[in-house]
């Protein structure tokens, strides 16, 4: 049987409902205030409609570019290479990370070296990119992935070799290999840090795609930002930037429910 909530309890219960929907009504005005003074200022013409664009001028951009489908079109560009670079260095990165808690040998090797390359400008490499793999799709992917792969490999290997050492001996105790203690402890225990890392993972891939498609694609809502501005048409430039906000917000959320499912399930 559940236990009767006491006053004290129901009392935290409603004020924390109460927070989080005051901390939503702050973030919804705060985005009516921005969208209304934008709007706003540019009616008045204290803000130059051509160079900034209005709100009203970018639905109306979306609702025309919707018509014929090339919007969507460019959406679903940047969203297949987004994914695919995704699901690329999630499992890559998951990969190698079991690799470097494997072999502590190959760890101690590769260590100086991938942190050097995450801490290296990626857009730096874009050019290179270019050069070895052509003005194409394949260009895009590869500078999204090494945008996001350095960073999961030393957080997940980070994460397997601070796994609980009690539970590892334990498995030892009872005759159990290194591939026990993989498939029992460190995979299952780094789940929640796996989903951190895709919560950010997410986010690095999109920028990677639209550093990619800055440089080299004819398509995708980088290609449109980079187009819109120069043939002066501010509206595709702002409302591929606004689309673009809206991606990652939906993605990010999508991932955070993804983490609170798991762990509601794994933590009753």
């Amino acid at each position: 049987m559940t236990e009767p909530v006491s006053t004290y309890q129901q009392a935290f219960i409603n004020n924390d409902r109460r927070r989080r929907r005051l901390v939503a009504f702050c973030q919804i005005l705060i985005l009516v205030l921005f969208v209304s003074l934008w709007e706003g200022t540019t009616r008045l013409g204290i803000l130059n409609d051509f160079i900034f664009s209005s709100p009203s001028r970018i639905v109306k951009t979306f609702v025309t570019m919707a018509g014929d489908g090339t919007v969507f079109y460019h959406i679903g560009i940047t969203l297949f290479e987004t994914f695919l670079s995704f699901f690329i260095v999630l499992v890559a990165g998951i990969l190698l990370s079991v690799l470097l808690w494997w072999n502590r040998s190959i760890s101690s090797v590769l260590e100086p070296y991938l942190i050097t390359l995450n801490s290296l400008p990626k857009t730096a490499l874009a050019p290179i990119f270019i050069v070895w793999l052509g003005n194409n799709m394949k260009t895009i992917i590869v500078c999204a992935i090494s945008l996001a792969i350095f960073g999961t490999v030393i957080n997940l290997t980070t994460s397997f070799t601070q796994m609980d050492p009690d539970k590892l001996l334990l498995i030892k105790t009872l005759g159990g290999s290194r591939k026990d203690m993989l498939s029992k402890v460190i995979i299952p225990g780094s789940v929640p840090n796996i989903i951190s890392n895709m919560k950010v993972n997410i986010g690095l891939c999109l920028v990677g795609v639209i550093i990619g498609e800055f440089l080299s694609a004819n398509a995708g809502l980088g290609y449109l930002i980079v187009y819109g501005s120069q043939v002066f048409k501010l509206d595709w430039v702002l409302m591929s930037i606004v689309i673009l906000c809206i991606i990652a917000t939906a993605l990010y959320a999508l991932l955070n429910l993804i983490e609170k499912v798991y762990l509601k399930r794994h933590t009753q």
